[in-house]
């Protein structure tokens, strides 16, 4: 599939681009079933908030269509679009009037064990620590390097994902996911307001449980609460939900409340 720059194939990028040279942009990572961008309108409501936030000035219904243009043509797999600020001369000022750039890559669907969320992963306790900075706080943004300094620290099969925890000590999130804990019947997500990624399986999740009459508080998270926790799972828009069955000396079982929202995660993702 060959790769789309503001809605016409190409295989090459202005070397003046701010996403290169900054970080400067988001990025959304989307499965692609049968020609049709899975939980479309959840990414786009994510773009449209990083936009607001980072003063992008892009079309969204432009957006959308060649989203759903590129996903028709690739039938299967994953989609990733990338806006960037566009190009700029030397410095950090960016040109007021520029548009977004629009990049879409495709790939294949990632070939990740079954048993993962069939039995469970393990987490590996990531050295690494988010920082805090709330104006970028939940935005799916380009500056990945807390994330690949994250991914660098284990290399090994036993671990499937890695937990990231910020300067504080407060559990936030996996590196390419989000965690939730389950304890007495009820469901616990970091609050994202200092640092992370707000997801998009996150927030179908949070949505799914309250339209259930499932408990869900959004809260800060200690290590010592997730010690203690009934449950623990992670969750993507791409895999769905993998129980976690262990961290360093924790470990925990997939039980009732983690498989019911895989199931549901499940049959999003299959649609």
């Amino acid at each position: 599939m060959h790769s789309w720059v503001d809605g016409q194939p190409a295989d090459a990028l202005s070397l003046k681009d701010r996403g290169l040279a900054y970080g400067d942009g988001l990025f959304e990572t989307i499965v692609v079933r049968s020609g049709k961008p899975l939980l479309l309108d959840r990414h786009l409501q994510r773009l449209a908030e990083g936009c607001r936030r980072l003063a992008l000035t892009v079309d969204p219904d432009l957006v959308r269509g060649e989203m759903q243009a590129y996903a028709e043509a690739m039938g299967e797999g994953v989609l990733k679009l990338i806006l960037t600020r566009g190009d700029s001369l030397r410095g950090y000022t960016a040109d007021p009037v520029a548009r977004a750039r629009r990049i879409l890559l495709g790939s294949t669907l990632p070939a990740y064990p079954a048993a993962h969320a069939e039995q469970g992963v393990r987490l590996f306790p990531c050295a690494t620590r988010l920082s805090e900075q709330p104006l970028l706080a939940g935005l799916k943004h380009l500056n990945r390097l807390e994330q690949v300094l994250a991914r660098a620290e284990w290399r090994d099969s036993e671990h499937a994902e890695g937990l990231m925890l910020d300067g504080a000590g407060r559990v936030i999130e996996g590196v390419f996911s989000n965690l939730f804990l389950v304890s007495r019947g009820g469901l616990f997500t970091a609050d994202l307001s200092r640092c992370g990624v707000a997801g998009v399986m996150r927030a179908e999740i949070l949505a799914q449980a309250a339209a259930q009459g499932i408990s869900v508080q959004v809260v800060d998270i200690s290590f010592e609460q997730l010690q203690q926790a009934d449950e623990v799972f992670v969750c993507n828009s791409v895999y769905g939900v993998w129980p976690v069955l262990g961290c360093a000396g924790m470990s925990w079982s997939a039980g009732p409340l983690t498989r019911k929202l895989q199931g549901i995660t499940r049959a999003l993702l299959d649609a």
